[in-house]
């Protein structure tokens, strides 16, 4: 069946059923991708947005989007920051790809490691931890990127969080009954205002990752997406897998708790907002809700 807008050879079917070609499955990529800055308000005038970009799918197919966007908007500044973790096997090559797309694009592309800022690489932290690897690398990835984002004075900084991730992580603290974590969902993460925390914005929110995948292969973004040795054993790749499951069977599950979680997302956030202030980690400095952040936290232990 050819596409349904100009009858030329389709190269992808929408859950829909709806199949478009290349230029038209461009167009409702792109057109979405801009219809979610402009609703949310994502990006406005005299922004300095660091898009946090791993050489992976997502965040390369938004870095090269956010560039060709960004190119027609008046006094908007966009950069790249990479953290390496020191996975081997993984983060070199995707490393590589991220600093390739940048020079291609003609962005700034700052490279923050784990080794250098707590003193070893992920794979030595997962041996001397007994906690999960993902526990380990969002909390020091989470760390690192508003530190090395707010050092280098952006006001905004942009992830390639998708559909997909989002609907696990509703479904993540929705299991675990984590509404603290939930409130601090959306299309702009967090809760509070503070100079401290950079804001985070996701363009591509409302995107399902295969859709990302095949705009990925289409135009020839970034290399040979990799992924990370450690994916399998987190407890998000067990719900990851049910969800796709729920997906094939039933289209359109993952746009539902999308839909459904930002009804209910004002009344969470608005639960939290009574809650204290954000106050300083004793060590770093970093804001935190506690008298000692998560991260120094791992840091004593891995040290001691």
């Amino acid at each position: 069946m050819p596409c349904k807008k100009c009858l030329k050879e389709p190269v992808f079917a929408l859950i829909s059923g709806e199949k478009l070609c290349r230029k038209c499955f461009n167009s409702y990529f792109e057109r979405k991708i801009r219809k979610c800055i402009r609703q949310y308000g994502l990006i406005e005038k005299g922004d300095r947005i660091a898009v946090a970009i791993s050489g992976g799918k997502d965040s390369s197919v938004l870095l090269s989007l956010l560039s060709g966007i960004t190119r027609q908007m008046k006094n908007i500044e966009i950069f790249a920051i990479l953290i390496d973790e020191g996975i081997r096997g993984y983060r070199p090559f995707t490393k590589k790809d991220a600093v390739n797309l940048c020079k291609k694009l003609g962005i700034k592309l700052y490279v923050y490691s784990f080794k250098k800022e707590f003193g070893m690489d992920l794979d030595r932290m997962v041996k001397k931890l007994k906690k999960g690897p993902c526990t380990i690398c969002g909390i020091f990835r989470r760390y690192l990127l508003n530190k090395a984002a707010r050092e280098l004075r952006a006001n905004k900084m942009a992830f390639g969080h998708n559909a997909d991730d989002e609907a696990q992580s509703v479904v993540m603290n929705l299991f675990r009954s984590n509404n603290d974590a939930a409130a601090r969902l959306g299309v702009v993460n967090g809760i509070k205002k503070d100079a401290r925390f950079i804001p985070r914005i996701k363009p591509m929110y409302f995107m399902l990752e295969k859709e990302i995948t095949a705009y990925a292969f289409i135009n020839g973004i970034s290399g040979k997406f990799v992924e990370c040795p450690y994916a399998g054993s987190a407890y998000r790749g067990e719900i990851r897998n049910m969800l796709n499951d729920f997906e094939l069977r039933h289209p359109g599950t993952k746009a539902g708790i999308l839909s459904s979680f930002l009804e209910t997302l004002p009344l969470l956030k608005e639960n939290f907002m009574k809650e204290g202030g954000i106050g300083f980690c004793r060590k770093c400095g970093e804001p935190t809700s506690g008298e000692e952040c998560m991260a120094c936290r791992l840091l004593k232990e891995l040290h001691s």
